[in-house]
């Protein structure tokens, strides 16, 4: 066996982190959604390795006031063997 591969029973801590803005009430800066998206990259790339084990699309329209806006986030589930120390 390859030791690039993993197994979904080797999944022992999962990680949800929502990238970009899923409630109208309180929009998020681009400096919060960059950080966001930073988390993603580190729990990919850091020791120990996280693998994406799924994500979620999403977008709202929404009236607030006279405006019409639109939110689009995607969900990233994240799995670990263990539970990195950067998340505690």
């Amino acid at each position: 066996m390859s030791a690039d591969r993993f197994h979904l029973t080797e999944m022992r801590f999962m990680k949800r982190i929502v990238v970009g803005n899923d409630n109208p009430q309180s929009i998020r800066t681009e400096a919060e959604v960059q950080e966001q998206m930073d988390l993603v990259n580190r729990c990919l790339s850091a020791t120990p390795r996280g693998y994406i084990l799924g994500i979620e699309k999403s977008f709202g329209l929404y009236n607030i006031g006279e405006h019409q806006v639109v939110l689009q986030y995607a969900v990233y589930h994240i799995g670990f063997a263990r539970k990195p120390h950067f998340l505690t």
